[in-house]
């Protein structure tokens, strides 16, 4: 008589319940996948059979809920297919679903395990440790100002000279009855620095055919830029006929003087689109290319998984790319402990890959995917193992009352 159906039964459903209790335990651990017990009988010669084992504990890995963190580093895988790749400070690599992820000292993005996340650099198909950088963002010099204003077709005429050919109205940047309109926005030198360009435009009489002209000087504070100025001319339907191309290059020579010398700044004030209508002076959508230096204010990151910096300045750098592992067999991966799997032999290699490429998933900025685990399924499942559990008792004590009846046969 034998006792070791009802004991591999209960460390079977043991085991089960071992399963169960680590699902419901993990199940508010960002990126975690419930595990399954699976069973298989056992035969050895014998035709009743000789209980039950635990043939595997599989994962299950389904898509978790994708909850809003709010923390601009964190991740979330936003489809089944992919896992993220870490590399552990030896260079051994992980594989892990738990986007929850920080800067350390140097600035790499690295999780709780202190495992660092890799991607692809700009423009590049190598694998390196993601980084939050820590550096300005250089200054852009000025090349180039876009300014596509409407000019009023009814302001009056300023006349440069009176009927005896005598000068009049000279241009005066402080008298604004020798302009028409003006206009000021800032550009930017070689080294940041901030200067303030105005335009005035002066409206002269016709010219002898037909049409209207407009002087445009160019002036930071009371230095006039080289040219000086520029003469533009629109026919009698508004449409601007001069310069062609509608476009002045202008220089600001020493721009930062003596006290914070830089290049000459030389950019072109391109006025496609410029008007003359009926109405009042518009300014339009100006648009400037430069920018100061900028201190790092934050990141995001793209679907496609692209990083992207944000400095205080509002200029934005792309930092790279971030990489996604899928496997021919998931169940093949060796659970290491910290939400990180590892390759074996039986998971295969993995396929990398950007998100969104290949089927692979999308990912989800300041969000994290949670825990996959069903609270009320495995509250079932618990019921129906402690159940197997009391049943394989049942079975021992069974056999134990039989034996006992054999014993005291007389």
């Amino acid at each position: 008589m034998s006792f070791g159906q009802g004991l591999s039964g209960l460390n079977a459903a043991s085991q089960n319940l071992d399963s169960i209790g680590n699902n419901i335990a993990n199940s508010g651990t960002v990126g975690y996948k419930a595990s399954t017990v699976q069973f298989a009988d056992v035969y050895a010669n014998s035709r009743v059979g000789l209980g039950v084992q635990v043939s595997r504990v599989s994962q299950r890995f389904s898509v978790g809920n994708v909850s809003n963190s709010g923390n601009q580093f964190d991740m979330a895988i936003d489809g089944e297919k992919g896992l993220f790749r870490l590399e552990q400070s030896n260079g051994a690599v992980l594989f892990s679903r738990n986007g929850q992820f920080y800067p350390d000292k140097a600035g790499y993005l690295i999780n709780a395990q202190g495992h660092y996340l890799t991607g692809y650099g700009v423009g590049s198909s190598e694998l390196q440790r993601m980084q939050v950088p820590s550096a300005n963002v250089p200054p852009k010099a000025t090349t180039a100002l876009d300014f596509k204003p409407n000019l009023p077709g009814g302001a009056a005429a300023i006349p440069t000279e009176d009927a005896s050919g005598n000068p009049i109205n000279t241009f005066d940047p402080k008298d604004n009855t020798t302009y028409s309109e003006s206009f000021s926005y800032s550009v930017y030198d070689s080294l940041g620095n901030s200067h303030e360009i105005s335009q005035y435009f002066v409206k002269r009489p016709s010219n002898g055919a037909g049409e209207s002209v407009w002087d445009v000087y160019y002036m930071e504070g009371s230095t006039p830029l080289s040219p000086a100025s520029a003469t533009m001319t629109f026919n009698g339907s508004g449409v601007m006929t001069s310069p062609n191309p509608a476009t002045v290059n202008v220089t600001l020579a020493n721009p930062g003087g003596n006290a914070s010398p830089a290049d000459d700044l030389v950019f072109d004030v391109r006025y496609t689109g410029t008007t003359q209508f009926g109405g009042e002076f518009a300014k339009g959508k100006p648009y400037q290319d430069g920018y100061a230096t900028g201190e790092y204010a934050s990141m995001s990151i793209d679907k496609d998984g692209t990083m992207v910096a944000a400095y205080t300045n509002g200029v934005t750098q792309r930092l790279g790319s971030l990489v996604l592992a899928d496997f021919s067999n998931l169940q093949g991966l060796r659970p290491v402990g910290g939400n990180a799997w590892a390759e074996t032999g039986e998971s295969g290699q993995p396929i990398l890959g950007r998100p969104g490429e290949n089927g692979l998933a999308s990912i989800k900025g300041q969000a994290v995917e949670d825990s996959n685990v069903d609270m009320g399924q495995e509250l079932v499942n618990m019921i129906i193992a402690q159940r197997t559990y009391q049943a394989n008792a049942q079975t021992i004590k069974t056999q134990d009352q039989v034996l006992q009846t054999l014993v005291n046969l007389r």
